[in-house]
Protein backbone atom coordinates (compact mmCIF):
# COMPACT_ATOMS: atom_id res chain seq x y z
CA UNK A 1 0.00 0.00 0.00
CA UNK A 2 1.73 3.18 -0.87
CA UNK A 3 0.90 6.71 0.16
CA UNK A 4 -0.30 7.81 -2.93
CA UNK A 5 -2.68 5.60 -5.34
CA UNK A 6 -3.71 6.07 -8.60
CA UNK A 7 -6.24 3.21 -9.26
CA UNK A 8 -7.22 0.15 -7.62
CA UNK A 9 -6.88 -3.03 -8.49
CA UNK A 10 -9.42 -5.84 -10.25
CA UNK A 11 -10.73 -7.70 -7.53
CA UNK A 12 -9.33 -5.80 -4.54
CA UNK A 13 -11.26 -4.36 -1.54
CA UNK A 14 -12.08 -0.72 -0.90
CA UNK A 15 -13.54 1.65 1.50
CA UNK A 16 -15.88 3.94 -0.21
CA UNK A 17 -18.04 7.19 1.06
CA UNK A 18 -21.69 6.63 -0.09
CA UNK A 19 -21.67 10.17 -2.16
CA UNK A 20 -25.06 9.53 -4.18
CA UNK A 21 -27.87 7.25 -4.12
CA UNK A 22 -30.23 6.64 -7.88
CA UNK A 23 -32.78 4.30 -8.58
CA UNK A 24 -29.99 2.87 -11.30
CA UNK A 25 -27.21 2.66 -8.77
CA UNK A 26 -25.14 4.42 -6.28
CA UNK A 27 -21.98 6.80 -6.57
CA UNK A 28 -19.14 6.30 -3.58
CA UNK A 29 -15.90 8.24 -3.49
CA UNK A 30 -12.33 5.85 -2.61
CA UNK A 31 -10.92 6.87 0.60
CA UNK A 32 -7.60 5.34 0.37
CA UNK A 33 -7.64 6.47 -3.86
CA UNK A 34 -7.65 10.38 -3.48
CA UNK A 35 -11.25 9.99 -3.58
CA UNK A 36 -11.73 9.53 -6.89
CA UNK A 37 -15.04 8.22 -8.20
CA UNK A 38 -16.61 5.26 -8.59
CA UNK A 39 -20.25 3.26 -9.13
CA UNK A 40 -21.72 0.96 -7.95
CA UNK A 41 -25.15 -0.38 -10.40
CA UNK A 42 -27.96 -1.55 -8.75
CA UNK A 43 -27.47 -5.43 -10.09
CA UNK A 44 -24.41 -5.23 -7.96
CA UNK A 45 -25.72 -3.67 -5.03
CA UNK A 46 -27.42 -7.00 -3.75
CA UNK A 47 -28.36 -10.47 -4.54
CA UNK A 48 -31.81 -10.72 -6.19
CA UNK A 49 -33.68 -7.77 -6.89
CA UNK A 50 -33.84 -4.47 -5.22
CA UNK A 51 -36.94 -2.98 -4.74
CA UNK A 52 -35.79 0.02 -2.83
CA UNK A 53 -31.71 0.70 -3.07
CA UNK A 54 -31.80 3.10 -0.58
CA UNK A 55 -32.80 -0.39 2.05
CA UNK A 56 -29.36 -1.47 1.39
CA UNK A 57 -27.00 1.56 0.78
CA UNK A 58 -27.71 5.77 1.72
CA UNK A 59 -25.62 8.66 1.30
CA UNK A 60 -22.84 9.58 3.59
CA UNK A 61 -22.51 5.98 4.38
CA UNK A 62 -18.66 3.93 4.79
CA UNK A 63 -18.96 0.78 2.84
CA UNK A 64 -17.00 -1.79 1.18
CA UNK A 65 -16.66 -2.56 -2.15
CA UNK A 66 -15.04 -5.30 -4.52
CA UNK A 67 -13.50 -3.34 -7.27
CA UNK A 68 -15.38 -5.18 -10.74
CA UNK A 69 -13.09 -3.23 -13.09
CA UNK A 70 -11.33 -0.17 -14.01
CA UNK A 71 -10.81 2.17 -16.94
CA UNK A 72 -7.85 4.69 -15.95
CA UNK A 73 -8.35 6.33 -19.07
CA UNK A 74 -12.08 7.53 -18.52
CA UNK A 75 -11.34 7.56 -14.89
CA UNK A 76 -14.19 4.94 -14.61
CA UNK A 77 -14.30 2.17 -11.31
CA UNK A 78 -17.06 -0.03 -11.60
CA UNK A 79 -17.89 -1.78 -8.47
CA UNK A 80 -19.92 -4.38 -6.15
CA UNK A 81 -21.22 -4.54 -2.79
CA UNK A 82 -23.22 -7.84 -2.80
CA UNK A 83 -20.12 -9.21 -3.48
CA UNK A 84 -18.44 -8.38 0.20
CA UNK A 85 -19.86 -10.68 3.00
CA UNK A 86 -19.70 -9.22 6.76
CA UNK A 87 -16.86 -10.95 7.57
CA UNK A 88 -14.38 -9.04 4.98
CA UNK A 89 -16.44 -5.66 5.61
CA UNK A 90 -15.35 -5.94 8.78
CA UNK A 91 -11.98 -7.29 8.26
CA UNK A 92 -10.87 -4.09 6.06
CA UNK A 93 -13.14 -1.26 7.49
CA UNK A 94 -10.68 -2.71 11.04
CA UNK A 95 -7.78 -2.55 8.50
CA UNK A 96 -8.46 1.08 7.34
CA UNK A 97 -9.03 2.37 10.32
CA UNK A 98 -5.56 1.23 11.54
CA UNK A 99 -3.93 2.71 8.21
CA UNK A 100 -5.78 5.98 9.50
CA UNK A 101 -4.43 6.05 12.95
CA UNK A 102 -0.84 5.09 11.76
CA UNK A 103 -0.82 8.11 9.51
CA UNK A 104 -1.57 9.92 12.47
CA UNK A 105 1.15 8.40 14.24
CA UNK A 106 3.69 9.43 11.95
CA UNK A 107 2.33 12.66 12.40
CA UNK A 108 3.57 12.56 16.23
CA UNK A 109 7.25 10.93 14.62
CA UNK A 110 7.64 13.89 12.20
CA UNK A 111 6.73 16.63 14.91
CA UNK A 112 8.99 14.84 17.45
CA UNK A 113 11.68 15.05 14.20
CA UNK A 114 10.83 18.74 13.91
CA UNK A 115 10.27 17.66 9.42
CA UNK A 116 6.78 17.79 7.62
CA UNK A 117 5.44 14.45 6.81
CA UNK A 118 6.34 14.43 3.32
CA UNK A 119 10.24 14.20 4.53
CA UNK A 120 8.82 11.43 6.91
CA UNK A 121 7.25 9.90 4.02
CA UNK A 122 10.50 10.50 1.70
CA UNK A 123 13.04 9.79 4.65
CA UNK A 124 11.69 6.47 5.62
CA UNK A 125 8.30 5.94 5.53
CA UNK A 126 7.57 5.18 1.73
CA UNK A 127 10.92 2.46 2.52
CA UNK A 128 8.33 1.04 5.62
CA UNK A 129 5.22 0.81 3.28
CA UNK A 130 7.40 -1.34 1.02
CA UNK A 131 8.58 -3.51 3.80
CA UNK A 132 5.89 -4.10 5.61
CA UNK A 133 2.64 -3.25 3.29
CA UNK A 134 0.93 -1.13 5.16
CA UNK A 135 2.60 2.01 7.98
CA UNK A 136 -0.03 0.01 10.64
CA UNK A 137 1.92 -2.86 9.74
CA UNK A 138 5.62 -1.23 10.27
CA UNK A 139 4.24 0.48 13.82
CA UNK A 140 3.27 -2.94 15.36
CA UNK A 141 6.36 -4.60 13.74
CA UNK A 142 8.22 -2.47 15.95
CA UNK A 143 6.40 -2.91 19.62
CA UNK A 144 6.50 -7.30 18.90
CA UNK A 145 10.44 -6.93 17.66
CA UNK A 146 11.99 -3.83 18.68
CA UNK A 147 15.64 -5.37 18.46
CA UNK A 148 14.82 -6.75 15.26
CA UNK A 149 13.63 -3.37 13.97
CA UNK A 150 16.29 -1.08 15.25
CA UNK A 151 19.41 -3.70 13.90
CA UNK A 152 17.67 -3.57 10.39
CA UNK A 153 17.22 0.26 10.15
CA UNK A 154 19.63 3.20 10.67
CA UNK A 155 18.51 6.93 10.88
CA UNK A 156 18.08 9.74 13.32
CA UNK A 157 14.54 8.73 13.10
CA UNK A 158 14.52 5.51 14.87
CA UNK A 159 14.00 6.30 18.59
CA UNK A 160 11.50 9.08 17.91
CA UNK A 161 9.53 5.82 15.68
CA UNK A 162 9.84 3.02 17.71
CA UNK A 163 9.36 6.10 21.30
CA UNK A 164 5.78 6.24 19.48
CA UNK A 165 5.06 2.84 18.03
CA UNK A 166 5.73 1.71 21.81
CA UNK A 167 3.44 4.87 23.32
CA UNK A 168 0.61 4.30 21.17
CA UNK A 169 0.19 0.13 19.77
CA UNK A 170 -0.77 -2.53 22.15
CA UNK A 171 1.36 -5.55 21.86
CA UNK A 172 0.05 -8.27 19.01
CA UNK A 173 -1.42 -11.19 21.02
CA UNK A 174 -2.80 -14.71 20.06
CA UNK A 175 -5.23 -16.79 22.17
CA UNK A 176 -5.76 -20.85 22.20
CA UNK A 177 -7.79 -22.86 24.05
CA UNK A 178 -8.44 -26.14 25.01
CA UNK A 179 -10.49 -27.88 27.51
CA UNK A 180 -9.81 -30.48 30.66
CA UNK A 181 -11.73 -32.85 31.38
CA UNK A 182 -11.13 -33.92 34.94
CA UNK A 183 -12.88 -36.69 37.25
CA UNK A 184 -12.60 -37.88 40.80
CA UNK A 185 -14.07 -40.50 43.00
CA UNK A 186 -12.78 -39.41 46.19
CA UNK A 187 -14.92 -38.29 48.78
CA UNK A 188 -12.79 -34.97 48.55
CA UNK A 189 -13.00 -35.23 44.56
CA UNK A 190 -13.92 -31.18 44.26
CA UNK A 191 -11.33 -30.22 46.26
CA UNK A 192 -8.99 -32.38 44.31
CA UNK A 193 -9.61 -31.29 41.18
CA UNK A 194 -9.26 -27.38 42.10
CA UNK A 195 -6.34 -28.29 43.53
CA UNK A 196 -5.02 -29.68 40.47
CA UNK A 197 -6.33 -26.75 38.50
CA UNK A 198 -5.08 -24.69 40.54
CA UNK A 199 -1.82 -26.07 40.32
CA UNK A 200 -1.88 -25.81 36.76
CA UNK A 201 -2.42 -21.96 36.74
CA UNK A 202 0.66 -22.05 39.11
CA UNK A 203 2.74 -23.41 35.83
CA UNK A 204 2.24 -20.99 34.08
CA UNK A 205 4.84 -18.53 36.06
CA UNK A 206 2.85 -15.49 35.65
CA UNK A 207 1.75 -15.81 31.91
CA UNK A 208 -1.85 -14.92 30.56
CA UNK A 209 -3.97 -18.27 31.64
CA UNK A 210 -7.26 -18.75 32.28
CA UNK A 211 -9.44 -21.86 33.72
CA UNK A 212 -12.99 -21.94 33.63
CA UNK A 213 -15.61 -24.13 34.16
CA UNK A 214 -17.83 -25.25 31.18
CA UNK A 215 -19.87 -27.82 33.35
CA UNK A 216 -18.62 -30.26 35.32
CA UNK A 217 -16.28 -32.74 34.29
CA UNK A 218 -14.80 -30.16 31.54
CA UNK A 219 -13.07 -26.76 32.26
CA UNK A 220 -11.67 -24.31 29.61
CA UNK A 221 -7.71 -23.14 29.77
CA UNK A 222 -7.42 -19.85 27.87
CA UNK A 223 -3.85 -18.83 26.90
CA UNK A 224 -2.58 -15.51 25.59
CA UNK A 225 0.68 -14.71 24.31
CA UNK A 226 2.93 -13.05 22.21
CA UNK A 227 3.29 -15.71 19.97
CA UNK A 228 1.54 -19.15 18.57
CA UNK A 229 4.68 -20.89 20.31
CA UNK A 230 4.98 -19.10 23.72
CA UNK A 231 0.93 -20.11 24.07
CA UNK A 232 1.13 -23.66 23.46
CA UNK A 233 4.24 -23.91 25.83
CA UNK A 234 2.57 -22.26 28.03
CA UNK A 235 -0.70 -24.21 27.84
CA UNK A 236 0.81 -27.29 27.96
CA UNK A 237 2.78 -26.97 31.63
CA UNK A 238 -0.79 -25.71 32.26
CA UNK A 239 -2.00 -28.75 31.50
CA UNK A 240 1.23 -31.44 32.34
CA UNK A 241 0.92 -29.90 36.19
CA UNK A 242 -2.74 -29.89 36.43
CA UNK A 243 -3.30 -33.70 34.76
CA UNK A 244 -0.13 -35.15 37.11
CA UNK A 245 -1.65 -33.26 40.10
CA UNK A 246 -5.17 -34.89 39.72
CA UNK A 247 -4.30 -38.58 38.68
CA UNK A 248 -1.61 -38.28 41.62
CA UNK A 249 -4.26 -38.23 43.89
CA UNK A 250 -6.22 -41.48 41.60
CA UNK A 251 -8.08 -39.22 39.94
CA UNK A 252 -8.46 -39.49 35.98
CA UNK A 253 -7.82 -35.93 33.62
CA UNK A 254 -6.90 -35.43 29.66
CA UNK A 255 -6.38 -32.86 27.40
CA UNK A 256 -8.72 -32.06 24.86
CA UNK A 257 -8.32 -29.91 21.74
CA UNK A 258 -11.03 -29.20 19.19
CA UNK A 259 -10.30 -30.22 15.96
CA UNK A 260 -10.21 -27.94 12.94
Amino acid sequence: MSRTRGFPENGELVVCTVTSVKNFGAFVTLDEYDNKEGFIHVRDIATGWVKYIRDYIREGQKTVCKVLGVDSQKGHIDLSLKSVNDHQKRERIQQWKNEKKAEKLLEIVSTRLSISVDDAYDDFGNQLLEDYGTLYDAFEGVVAEPEEFTSYYSGNWIDAFVEVAKENIAPPTVQIEATLEMSSSAPNGVILIRNALEAGLEAAEGADAKITSVGSPRYRVVVTASEYKTAEDILKRVAKAAIDNLTAEGGVAVLKRESK
